[in-house]
């Protein structure tokens, strides 16, 4: 497939599933959005104009030393993607990572052991293991100038096929070892795309070996709408999940552009290993509790209720959390979402600023799509910025105590990734709207991996932070 014919074809996928949606207020109006955000350590303190620092936002003045501060995270650089192999490729790619520690046993003693598994392209959904190689900081954004990661293993279906073709799919990994029952190291997903027509199951586990996976799945989260579970998945610290969440290990979870998935990131605490050994195919995880929710999930309703319900700070429709990760580095925590940003003013209609009615009123008039290249409709905004949000583990602590709503956890700081990024804002011509994938966590070298959408032409670059702290 040739550079265009993929802009092209996924332009027409976001066509047919862009969401007709009301904003909160019921109106066209538009909406502001200015967070406060920080720089990463060694970075230069310029931004790209992300609000006034005075304006209402997140407030990051003290962070109690229990806590990560985004001053605590180092950028060393970022490394490449191999080329195509079993039938698929890098390219368009991204939005699901996991670290295996035990990967690339043969690998050189750089510092940087281990290995990832990602999602490849859009289109298909293959996922393949790839060495970590030693990243490196390029002046001048530069590609050529960064390592190149291996192939350890190729492109492969771990789903056997169990979801077939999705639209602007959504997808989570994440890697544990044996729990219980288990005898070998799991290789845990979550799949869907973005518009759910039902309760649909969307989690499932494969085995670390790609060409012969054993699937089981996927079964649906209990009690919780697709709109909320199925995109990123990540480890909980088994020292929290031992106090609060006991026996569940895993947290999976989704931002979907609008308000049918919330007026935030959710984040559902859940333990398939259970539930069954393992459960049937089309069953259900009844070992599932909320950690974060910015809204209520009513018995049956796929779109969550937003009524009278507090949104995130810095909350825009049009932003996209494609990630997270729970961090622990020394004696302080984190929990995070990375993701695109939106800033200034945004609507719902067309990239160039024209407005699509979503009232329903039959006597509303209709604007014409505008030309290429503003003829994608959904949320818009006047810039992006690639961000991390930050987020206390204590509060979701508080949550599953009851002593606090769902809704009522707020990040204590963001961080703005845009000054490290090969190719920061939008892309209007090459169809590019969202910055950043998944993020995966190496705990135990307090190494966070991120990857950059299409910035190495259409494929992905990842990124490598080291968090520091005493």
């Amino acid at each position: 497939m040739n550079r265009r014919t993929g802009w092209l074809l996924l332009a027409l996928a976001w066509i047919l599933c862009a969401c007709n949606m009301p904003a909160r207020s019921g109106s066209n109006d538009w909406v502001e959005s200015t967070p406060t955000t920080s720089q990463p350590s060694g970075m230069p303190s310029e931004g790209r104009g992300n609000g006034d620092p005075g304006s209402e936002g997140i407030d990051a003045d003290v962070i109690p030393s229990t806590l990560i501060d985004p001053a605590d995270l180092s950028y060393l650089g970022s490394f490449r993607l191999p080329g195509e192999n079993g039938g698929s490729s890098w390219e368009y790619s991204g939005y699901a990572m996991a670290y295996y520690p035990l990967g690339d046993p043969s690998g050189p003693e750089d510092g940087f052991p281990g290995s990832l598994f990602a999602v490849g392209h859009d289109h298909q959904q293959f996922v393949s293991e790839i060495s970590i190689p030693q990243p490196i900081i390029s002046a001048t954004k530069d590609p050529q100038e960064l390592n190149t990661a291996g192939t350890l293993q190729p492109f492969a279906d771990i789903t056997a096929g169990r979801f077939g073709y999705l639209e602007i799919p959504r997808a989570g990994l994440e890697i544990l070892p044996p729990q219980q029952g288990q005898d070998e190291w799991k290789l845990y997903f979550s799949w869907g795309q973005h518009f759910e027509d039902a309760w649909n199951p969307t989690h499932g586990w494969s085995s670390l070996g790609l060409s012969n996976p054993n699937t089981a799945g996927p079964w649906h989260v209990d009690g919780f709408s697709n709109y909320v579970t199925n995109d990123y998945m990540f480890e909980i610290p088994e020292t929290w999940a031992r106090a609060n969440t006991p026996g569940l290990l895993l947290a999976t979870g989704r931002f979907r552009d609008g308000i049918w998935g919330g007026l935030g990131p959710s984040l559902i605490a859940i333990g398939p290993w259970l539930d069954d050994d393992p459960l049937p195919q089309g069953g259900t995880l009844e070992h599932a509790v909320p950690l974060l929710l910015y809204g209520r999930q009513q018995p049956g309703n796929l779109e969550i209720d937003v009524s009278g319900v507090d949104p995130m700070a810095t909350f825009s429709e049009p932003d996209e959390w494609s990630g997270g990760a729970w961090l622990t580095a020394g004696d302080a925590s984190a929990v995070i979402f990375v993701g695109t940003k939106a800033l200034g003013k945004s609507w719902y209609g067309f990239s160039n600023g024209v407005v699509y009615p979503t009232s329903g009123d039959p006597d509303e008039v209709y604007p014409d799509v505008p030309p290429w290249p503003h003829d994608q409709r959904g949320w818009w905004s006047e810039d992006i910025s690639a961000q991390i949000l930050f987020y206390d583990p204590g509060d979701l602590a508080a949550v599953t105590r009851g002593e606090m709503e769902t809704w009522e956890p707020q990040p204590y700081a963001s961080l703005d990734l845009d000054d490290l990024l090969f190719d920061p804002g939008f892309d209007y011509e090459n169809y590019k709207r969202y910055l950043v994938g998944d993020v995966a966590y190496d705990r135990e070298h307090a190494l966070l991996y991120l990857v950059e959408r299409r910035a190495d032409g259409d494929k992905s670059l990842i990124h490598v932070f080291r968090i520091n702290t005493d």
